[in-house]
């Protein structure tokens, strides 16, 4: 599940449960897909691809395995989840801001979007968020766009997990779908069972998620100026970020030499 939420109410799992965040997505599971990212960036970004600034980078599970091979800027909505990251990559940048207005006045060699651009509940939103990743990337660069689900490869699902770290435990419910097909949205609800010293208590969480065509997206980073190309990454086991471990849809975006 994402990590970044563009409501002004946030859901509780980037605000007062961010804590337990970790034992929901581990970042021990995002090995395999972070390196899927990488070798795209590589392929996409006219060298060197030294710079990449990832916007929505929520707990830092994919910095911890890309900051071995990147010089890391983390911009997140949820200050609860940028302490979170800060203390699983106290060597990264870390900064406060929202992926559809952020503007830190340079540029990167890539531009990172993880399932966080799936917070962008509308067209509007979701090409402010194109906008920013392109006013932040340089001519030549590269820019990685992975939402959880397009229109096309949306079906209603449920999962579980969990895990355990230290005297505390996890464990959830997931239940995805669709309750109006007429609109760009989809809802995710968790019940969340979590056990600490004080005992087990239980926890609801609603998540509001875009859904758009694959047309949509590929109409608005044309119309930003972006070079596109559709990569599909298929998880090689099941993962609580990935849960039903289908095909994902990532727009693998280039920005042209001569582009301003």
């Amino acid at each position: 599940m994402a990590d970044d939420c563009r409501d002004n109410a946030q859901p509780r799992l980037y605000a007062d449960l961010a804590p337990w965040w970790p034992l929901l997505s581990s970042p021990d599971e995002y090995a395999e897909e972070a390196e899927f990212y990488r070798q795209c960036l590589l392929k996409a970004c006219r060298p060197p691809t030294r710079t990449v600034l990832e916007l929505g980078s929520g707990g830092g599970n994919n910095a911890l395995h890309l900051k071995a091979h990147f010089e890391l800027t983390l911009v997140d909505v949820a200050p609860a989840m940028l302490r979170v990251s800060r203390s699983l990559n106290p060597e990264c940048e870390h900064i406060h801001g929202d992926m559809r207005e952020v503007r830190l006045g340079r540029g990167f060699d890539a531009v990172f979007v993880h399932d966080a651009v799936d917070y962008m509940t509308t067209e509007p939103d979701l090409a402010r968020a194109i906008e920013t990743t392109w006013v932040h990337c340089r001519p030549g660069g590269a820019a990685l766009f992975c939402p959880t689900y397009v229109k096309e490869t949306f079906q209603p699902s449920t999962s579980h997990g969990g895990h355990d770290r230290m005297l505390r435990s996890m464990r959830y419910l997931e239940w995805t779908r669709d309750p109006d097909p007429k609109d760009t949205t989809i809802v995710t609800d968790f019940a969340y069972l979590l056990s600490d010293a004080t005992g087990v208590r239980v926890e609801y969480d609603r998540h509001v998620l875009g859904l758009f065509p694959r047309t949509t997206w590929l109409a608005l980073l044309a119309k930003q100026g972006f070079l596109v190309a559709v990569e599909q990454f298929k998880p090689s086991k099941t993962e609580s970020s990935q849960a039903d471990a289908g095909l994902y849809d990532v727009f693998v975006c280039a920005k042209p030499e001569m582009a301003g």
